[in-house]
C-alpha cells in the first residue's frame, strides 16, 4: 500500500501523513488531513517541552485539555508561543 501523502500545513510540503488521527476530536481530524508525520514528530518534540514547564500529570484531564490547545495552536495559528518563562538549554 502507497504512503499517504499530504500538503503539510506546517511545512509547507507535500509529505507522507500520519496514519491514523492523534485523537478522535475535530482537532485531531484536522491534524490528519492537514499535517505530515515528519511535522507531527516536531511537534511531539515541542508538547514535551511543554510537559516540562508546565509540570503537567499526563494522567489528568487537564493534560489532555492543554495537549489538544497547544495542538491547535502549533498547525493552526499564526502566534503560538513557548512556554512563559522557557530559557532554552545552553549549547
Amino acid at each position: 500500500m502507497a504512503e499517504r501523502l499530504v500538503k503539510c500545513i506546517k511545512l509547507g510540503i507535500e509529505l507522507p501523513g500520519l496514519k491514523s488521527p492523534p485523537t478522535p476530536s475535530e482537532s485531531g481530524k484536522r491534524v490528519f488531513e492537514n499535517v505530515s508525520q515528519q511535522a507531527w514528530n516536531e511537534f511531539l518534540e515541542y508538547f514535551k517541552m511543554v510537559v516540562n514547564e508546565y509540570r503537567l500529570d499526563l494522567t489528568s484531564p487537564m493534560a489532555d485539555q492543554v495537549f489538544e490547545q497547544k495542538m491547535n495552536e502549533y498547525f493552526f495559528s499564526e502566534n503560538y508561543q513557548m512556554p512563559e518563562g522557557y530559557k532554552p538549554e545552553d549549547t
